[in-house]
């Protein structure tokens, strides 16, 4: 406006009074007196034209110099957006891309490198497939990265040849992970990890998408490291140190915690690890256990094969469990509804089996009551006895409160036999 208002200041118009006055007299020589009528109307009109655009002119250049006038000294004059509304509009669209900012993001499109994702900046943002998962992949859609997904992001860094910023979701897991195996330590959880590796100190797990050390001290089973890797062991948390990135787990612990569960009469599943003549042996959670040839049914099996295979996955019932050795002897024949429906019908043997074991179990607390009652049936100072129903109760009317009290006297002597 100010450049508009100093063109119009330059603008000048010749002064009309002396090209009329000699075009007056230049009219005056070469016409006769009573000629000048016919001249004089169109020198008027051509002063009157001159006249009015002169007019015309001043009037913009002063309304551009009251414009430039009011840009300098009033900007603001006449405008309904504030100067603090423009403040608050910056501030709302104010972007912070300082490395360790948590974004919220679109994914918009995705390639065999990583996603482009809109997070409201001037640009787009970009995440690697490096970057969009705690696990390893190829591809991005694998960890469920598609074109619509609306996630939050943290910005690592800047791209320097296109001023793209990079996106992760990799940290954010991990900041999940350490805090979700601070958790389970916390509430003394056995957690089942995959061993993925080995060293000369011990194995490495998986746990939480976290690599996790277990020294060779701490595993419970005698098998080689390499018969471990890609299997499944049940472990619990010794240490978890995120700052040192320092996580510890203890295969040796898991195992004696649940061992310290299994009761006699308990159903649990388990899966046959191999194939024996005297029987098979069953992973319990970790913890081997054996089904011998005479515990699978009540009618002979001759061939195990016959009727297992490793890899199959059963229920069976703790019948003994020796926890100074370790070991575990299992059942399916006390699971059986009727003798020999292992052989024929297995599926519903594993269907009755909490049924079946409820029954085995009350049998055993009936025998343990009638051993106990056995033992005081000749301690009358418990004021217990067991009727003739083999029920165990109070002392009958037929013998004192206070007991049978025998002397020597009242003991008759050998002879006396």
């Amino acid at each position: 406006m100010a450049s508009l208002a100093q063109q119009f200041t330059g603008l000048r118009c010749s002064p009309l009074s002396s090209s009329s006055s000699r075009l007056s007299r230049r009219a005056a020589k070469n016409f006769p007196q009573n000629k000048s009528a016919s001249v004089s109307p169109t020198i008027v009109a051509a002063v009157a034209m001159s006249s009015g655009q002169t007019k015309e002119r001043l009037e913009l250049k002063k309304m551009f110099e009251d414009a430039y006038e009011r840009c300098r000294n009033a900007p603001m004059e006449g405008v309904a957006f504030t100067v603090d509304d423009f403040a608050a509009a910056i501030e709302q669209y104010d972007f912070n891309s300082e490395i360790g900012t948590r974004v919220k993001g679109t994914v918009f499109k995705t390639d065999a490198n990583g996603a482009l994702v809109d997070i409201s900046a001037k640009s787009s943002a970009y995440l690697t497939v490096e970057q969009a998962c705690i696990h390893r992949i190829k591809h991005v859609e694998e960890a469920g990265i598609v074109p619509g997904m609306v996630e939050e992001f943290v910005i690592i860094g800047e791209n320097e040849s296109d001023d793209s910023l990079l996106l992760s979701l990799r940290n954010i897991q991990y900041e999940l992970a350490w805090e979700r195996c601070r958790q389970l330590q916390a509430e003394d959880v056995i957690v089942k990890a995959k061993v993925i590796g080995a060293n000369k100190g011990g194995l490495v797990a998986l746990v939480e998408g976290l690599r996790g050390f277990v020294p060779f001290s701490q595993i419970s089973s005698k098998a080689a490291a390499e018969e471990l890797l890609e299997k499944e062991i049940p472990l619990k948390f010794v240490e978890v140190d995120e700052e040192q990135t320092k996580l510890v787990l203890s295969n040796r612990k898991a195992v004696a915690d649940s061992q310290a569960q299994l009761g006699i009469g308990s159903v649990v599943l388990g899966v046959v690890q191999s194939l024996k003549p005297y029987g098979a042996f069953i992973d319990i959670g970790g913890i081997n256990g054996l089904l011998h040839v005479s515990q699978i049914s009540h009618d002979r099996v001759s061939d195990i094969a016959t009727v297992l295979q490793p890899g199959d996955t059963l229920k069976v019932m703790i019948l003994s469990h020796d926890r100074d050795r370790g070991r575990v002897s299992l059942s399916t024949k006390k699971l059986e509804p009727t003798p020999g429906d292992m052989i024929r019908n297995p599926k519903l043997v594993f269907e009755k089996a909490e049924e079946m074991a409820q029954t085995f179990r009350q049998r055993i607390a009936q025998a343990e009551a009638m051993a106990r009652a056995d033992m005081l049936r000749f301690q009358p100072e418990s004021g217990l006895t067991l009727s003739s129903d083999g029920i165990l109760g109070p002392l009958g009317s037929e013998l004192p409160d206070d007991g049978v009290d025998l002397t020597v006297d009242d003991i008759p002597s050998a002879v006396d036999l």
